[in-house]
Formats: C-alpha cells, structure tokens, sequence
C-alpha cells in the first residue's frame, strides 16, 4: 500500500471512529439524562486519548492525533454530563 493511500485509510479511520460517540453525546444532552453511563469507562476512555495523543504528536501522526482528539472532547462532555445531569 503506497503512503497516501495508507493516510487516506487512517484518516477515513480515524473519521469513523470520532463518529462513534456523537449518537451517545447527543441523546444524554438531549435528554440530560446521563444515569446509565459508566463513569470508569469515560474516564478510561478520556485519559486514554490523552495517551494515544501524545503517542500521535511525538511520531506526526495526522489520523492517531485528530481522531483522539475529537474523541477527548466528545468523552470530556459525557463526564461534563454525567456530573451535571443527575436524575
């Protein structure tokens, strides 16, 4: 596989699995209901793509770096949700 053709398919990766969250971050906020989120496993999630970034930015890596980092954000809102939406 040429290099573009490999940065072409990380980045579609990387697109694919920033998405993944979206559905779960629109529903709690939609419903401000975060009860049945686990908090260990968005903690988990959110330092992990702190790990993945670092990991990313020390090798260049555009599809590691842009998809932890839309995935940090989206993980930081659901624990933002799940501290502030309690029912």
């Amino acid at each position: 596989m040429n290099k573009k053709l490999a940065e072409a398919m990380g980045l579609i990766g990387a697109i694919l699995s920033s998405i993944t969250f979206i559905p779960q971050v629109y529903k709690t906020w939609e419903s401000k209901s975060a009860g049945d989120l686990s908090m260990g496993m968005m903690l988990i999630v959110f330092f992990s793509t702190i790990i993945w970034l670092i990991y990313g930015f020390s090798l260049k890596l555009k599809p590691v770096i842009i998809c932890n980092a839309i995935i940090m954000i989206l993980s930081a809102l659901l624990i933002y949700f799940k501290l502030t939406f309690t029912h």
